[in-house]
């Protein structure tokens, strides 16, 4: 059974995600300039204890002082099972609400962790007053994650997208690792792609409840090839985008999660020749032999879509890289 939503899911374009340790400010003034096309944050693994409550006065900052350009703004609060999390989301949102597109939750291994998260998200906006809804991404990175993948799905009409954790994933399943994200001898002593489950399952959930879903990052950031590998393998299991965690790591996911001018093109043929047939009122409807039935156009319209979203982020983009280099 579908979550009931009280609103429509934002069609945003999440090909790049940029993970930034909130602890650094000049990491946070340059993520603003970019081309990421969400920039997150990070309030979580890469701050350390003490700290956490300096780290949330730069959420604040960035987030009511900085231009994104119209990049998805969101943080990462710590996990629930922490003394961190609970004020991460009171002490960043009761100060800027009104800035904030989503809020990233770590390790979220059952829908009640969501569900925790929503109640306060919504007592909070009560509170600032702040008629701006926030949204949800939730971090698929325990065994008890995978489990319950599908009931996570469906906690919180608040909930937009699954994002898999490789590194606490394999943590959590005890599985030898020595990067996170990366292709090393464990992979080639399986015989096949030994995060297939996992991967397969939170795409699978996300399509099914209408949900983004976004591959994890990839450690190694000065090996191209393989980031490149890592970013083919997520898109042709239907991911939406990939997290990353080095600047030079976001040409390549914007370029590979996003249709080439060929697919969109293509894909605009399709989609014309079939609103054709409909004019015509004919039964049915071929482009170059093939039939065209009504898979073929959902996918036409999905890469269609994606393609004016990707060139509209990019346009944006370069734009204000255009003032910054102005100013």
């Amino acid at each position: 059974m579908s979550v009931l939503r009280s609103h429509e899911i934002p069609a945003r374009l999440e090909r790049s995600m940029l993970f930034v340790p909130a602890s650094n400010w000049r990491m946070i003034e340059k993520s603003a300039t970019l081309a990421a096309d969400a920039v997150c944050l990070d309030l979580e693994d890469s701050v350390a204890p003490a700290q956490k409550a300096e780290s949330r006065g730069h959420v604040v900052r960035a987030f009511t002082q900085l231009d994104f350009s119209g990049r998805i703004r969101m943080f990462r609060i710590n996990a629930l099972d922490t003394e961190f999390a609970y004020r991460d989301l009171v002490e960043v949102i009761e100060n800027c609400a009104g800035n904030i597109d989503l809020v990233m939750v770590p390790k979220v291994s059952a829908p009640d962790d969501v569900t925790f998260v929503d109640k306060l998200l919504s007592q909070i906006e009560l509170h600032a007053r702040s008629a701006r809804h926030i949204g949800i991404e939730a971090q698929i990175e325990t065994a008890a994650g995978f489990l319950y993948v599908r009931e996570i799905a469906q906690a919180s009409p608040r909930l937009e997208c699954l994002v898999f954790g490789p590194g606490d994933y394999a943590a959590s399943m005890q599985m030898p690792s020595s990067g996170i994200g990366t292709h090393d001898e464990a992979d080639e002593l399986y015989p096949g792609h030994r995060w297939h489950a996992v991967m397969h399952a939170i795409v699978a959930a996300a399509r099914a409840f209408g949900l983004r879903c976004i591959d994890g990052p990839f450690a190694a950031y000065q090996d191209a090839e393989n980031l490149r590998r890592s970013c083919r393998i997520a898109r042709a299991m239907g991911f939406d985008g990939k997290q990353c965690i080095h600047p030079s790591q976001l040409e390549v996911a914007n370029e590979l999660f996003a249709p080439t001018e060929e697919e969109a093109a293509a894909a605009r043929r399709l989609l014309e020749t079939y609103e054709r047939a409909l004019a015509e009122r004919r039964g049915a409807a071929s482009l170059d032999g093939r039939m065209i039935d009504a898979a073929s156009v959902r996918l036409a319209q999905g890469v269609a879509e994606r393609h004016r979203l990707g060139a509209e982020r990019d346009a944006a983009s370069n734009a204000a890289r255009q003032r910054n280099r102005h100013d």
